[in-house]
């Protein structure tokens, strides 16, 4: 087997697959661990506890959440982030009344099922080029938004 740049299989190991990126990472600020079972209609627990999610298929009776909608909690909560570092460095104020709404949808197109998301983003009287500004600067220092480009169809829309 041919080892490349991009990619290394490993069987009879642990590690199945590694992708490297041409991003070099300096400092690991956080690793969220999690353990799954049942896939989509199962159960999902975060190694500290914080985490105890049933999940269930989009669409069903199910009681529990979906890979969908937890993609969408965490993207927002983390682009609010990124506008927040990007107000403090522009010295502005972000309102109190800021609100993200995010929508993941899962698709297949062709039998091959693929995500594509949507932001939308309300930032109250605050003038619109700064607020044009601020959305600009989170989708390019969010790392949720990173992960996305170039991967998936991605719309942000401010009010």
């Amino acid at each position: 087997m041919e080892t490349n740049d991009l990619e290394v299989l490993i069987l009879n190991s642990t590690k199945i697959f590694e992708e490297i990126n041409i991003n070099e990472v300096g400092k690991v600020l956080y690793t969220g661990k999690t353990h799954t079972t049942g896939g989509r209609d199962g159960a999902s627990r975060s190694s500290d506890g914080r985490l105890d999610v049933k999940l269930s298929s989009p669409g069903t009776p199910g009681i529990g959440t979906n890979p969908e909608q937890l993609f969408a909690a965490g993207w927002s909560a983390c682009f609010e982030g990124a506008m927040g570092i990007a107000a403090r460095d522009m010295k502005i104020k972000l309102p109190a009344d800021l609100a993200i709404d995010a929508e993941v949808d899962l698709a297949n197109t062709a039998g091959a099922y693929l995500l594509q998301a949507r932001l939308t983003v309300s930032l109250p009287g605050l003038d619109s080029d700064v607020a044009q500004t601020l959305v600009k600067t989170a989708h390019q220092t969010c790392p949720y938004s990173k992960l996305t480009r170039g991967n998936i169809n991605v719309v942000i829309n401010l009010l």
